[in-house]
Parts: structure tokens; sequence; C-alpha cells
């Protein structure tokens, strides 16, 4: 197994939880604490060995995993990368701060692991929700802002299969994210 790959291993079982975070800012059962994320995170970074820069992203990536919204954005808004502005913009899209997380999503422009998450946005979506598909993939980019715009629309209208299948699929935007960020620490 690569260093990138155990790393990602060792981070995703950190942060695990029984289920995905919800669309908005509401607090599940079964996350961690600050404090407990905090010492958790303190003792990876140094078993593995990661760089102060890539500290804070995760560190602001856990949070939010964990429901933090504000302990994430207190870290994300001080990150002046295009990973920093993703976590921003994911952070204001549950808060929920619609217009916010768009402003974020257009600062991060392009990002290179997009087309990462589009594939398996693709393959979750196939033949079932090809609608939906043909809203968040256009020519094999993926589409933030669409995905902005289904999260708002499932949150009004309370629709909660939409609401459970758009957390399958910020749960592939997250960990996009987090395998982006863990492979150019590497």
């Amino acid at each position: 197994m690569s260093s990138h790959n155990a790393q990602l291993d060792a981070f995703q079982k950190l942060i695990a939880t029984d289920e995905p975070p919800l669309l908005g800012p509401e607090k599940r059962s079964g996350t961690k604490s600050v404090a407990e994320l905090n010492h958790a995170l303190d003792t990876f970074f140094t078993q593995k060995t990661i760089s102060s820069g890539t500290q804070d992203l995760l560190r602001s990536a856990a949070l939010l995993w964990h429901d933090h919204v504000d302990a994430s954005h207190t870290i994300s808004q001080g990150i002046e990368t295009r990973d920093g502005s993703w976590l921003h913009a994911i952070m204001h899209r549950r808060e929920p701060d619609y217009g916010n997380a768009k402003y974020w999503f257009r600062r991060v422009g392009q990002h290179e692991a997009f087309p990462f998450v589009a594939k398996r946005v693709a393959e979750l979506l196939h033949n079932d929700t090809r609608e939906l598909a043909e809203r968040l993939i256009e020519s094999g980019e993926w589409m933030p802002l669409a995905f902005v715009d289904e999260c708002e629309r499932a949150e009004v209208r309370g629709n909660a299969d939409k609401q459970k299948l758009l957390r399958e699929i910020q749960t592939i935007e997250f960990d996009a994210l987090v395998e982006h960020i863990l492979r150019q620490s590497s």
C-alpha cells in the first residue's frame, strides 16, 4: 500500500461516522466533539508527518464531516488555496448560505479533482436518475453550482429521498477532495 493510500485509509478511519453528514448544519448522533477530533488529529499528524498546510485542510475537513460547521469555517476561511475555497464552499452550502457557497465555488474554478467527482457521481446516478446527472455533469465536468442548487431545492421541498441521494453525492465530493489533499501532500 502506498504512503498516500495508507494516509487516506487512516484519515477515513479517524473521521468515520455511522452515516454521512446531512445537507444542512444539523448535528447527527455519533459524531466526535471538537476536542476529541483535535486530539485524534494531532496524533494522526504526528504519526503520518503531515505538513502544517495540509493539517489545516484536513482539520477543517474533519470538523466539517463531524458537523462542527463554525469551527471548520474558522479554519477554511484562512486557507487561500483552491482546496481551502472548496472546503469553505461546502461549509457555506451546509450552513445553508447558498449564494456564499456559489461565491466560494467560483473561487475554486475548475479544480483538478472535479473530473473524478463527475466520474463517481455518474457511476452512482447511471440510468436511474439521468435528469439529475445531466444537471450535475456537463461534458464530463462536475458542476458544483448546480449541486448547490439541487441541495437548496431538496432542503426547501423537504424531499427525504432526494436528500439521501444528495448526501451520497456530497460524500463523493468530500472524499474526492480529501483524496486530492492527501495526494498533493505525498
